[in-house]
């Protein structure tokens, strides 16, 4: 029996590993394959408080989990197979043994949908990228695109647009999902060109990207000569463990507020699996340090509970 079982060895889980431990909490991590989650694919990391200058993302988790481990926090690569979280007592079964616990923070973590055409996964952090605030300033003056209609895309376009020569926003259909004052305020930035109507069907390059291929919505192929191409089809949270124990919105995220609380007792959310406007590793990180404190505070009162 552990008070705090963490489910996730992103920068959320790890940060709540190390607030868990450093308050006295006997705490476990179960990460199913290496720590640090979306930002070990990231090339450079720029926007994190504290950094001397830019870090890899892998190097960065590296950093996070070796003081994870100076904390005290138990960390274990293991696969989960099934959470039991109603109830007193939390149950996490693995390929390797079943472990119980007092409370438990979900840090799982959303992935990006992909696009799915050739050229994507192989140019990953080679001109690929699905975080234009993370990224960005690595296109400094160059062309890119982004595909995607919904306000992250557009949202994306306009914060390109400020760093980058020429941003084409490329959208399947005639018209955006995206908010209409979004839309408008692209319309009339300058280095914003709109190719509607458009579906990316490959991205090619040598050793980076260099071109995006399109297909229009009547047929007739065009390449784009980019060197980056930024996808924002949206995430995909990973919450099957928890489907019909814990809330979640329409779009497949717990739903929890900045306190991280969920609506099951001893239950906390952190990181890009709750519901929230900003997904990044400083944001991430917070809502490890809440949730751990929500924890330590719910288990003041854990020896009466049942009772």
């Amino acid at each position: 029996m552990v008070d705090v079982l963490i489910i996730g060895g992103g920068p959320a889980g790890m940060t709540a590993a190390i607030y868990a431990a450093r308050a006295g909490l006997k705490t476990l991590l179960l990460e199913s394959a290496f720590a640090g989650g979306q930002i070990v694919n990231t090339p450079i990391i720029e926007n994190y408080p504290g950094l001397k200058q830019g870090v890899s993302g892998a190097d960065l988790a590296m950093d996070m989990l070796e003081q994870v481990k100076r904390t005290g926090a138990e960390v274990k690569l293991e696969t989960v197979k099934e959470l039991k979280l109603l109830g007193d007592v939390k149950k996490a079964e693995t390929s390797k043994g079943t472990y119980e616990a007092k409370t438990v923070i979900l840090a799982m973590g959303a992935k990006p949908r992909l696009l799915g055409i050739t050229g994507e996964s192989e140019f990953a952090g080679a001109g690929v990228s699905y975080c234009a605030t993370c990224d960005g300033a690595l296109f400094r003056d160059k062309d890119v695109a982004v595909i995607g209609g919904g306000n992250t895309a557009v949202g994306d376009a306009l914060y390109l647009a400020r760093l980058c020569k020429k941003v084409y926003l490329v959208h399947r259909r005639e018209r955006f999902r995206a908010q209409d004052a979004l839309v408008k305020q692209a319309q009339k930035t300058a280095n914003i060109e709109f190719v509607l109507a458009h579906v990316a069907k490959e991205i090619t390059g040598e050793f980076a990207v260099q071109k995006v291929v399109l297909e229009a919505a009547g047929g007739g192929k065009k390449e784009i000569p980019v060197s980056g191409v930024f996808v924002a089809v949206g995430q995909v949270p990973k919450t099957d463990l928890i489907a019909g124990q814990v809330p979640l919105d329409k779009a497949g995220y717990i739903i929890a507020e900045a306190d991280c609380q969920t609506s099951v007792e001893g239950v906390f959310a952190a990181g890009d699996i709750r519901t929230k406007r900003l997904r990044q590793v400083v944001t991430a990180a917070s809502d490890g340090a809440v949730a751990a404190t929500q924890a330590e505070e719910y288990l003041i009162g854990y020896p009466e509970r049942g009772k």
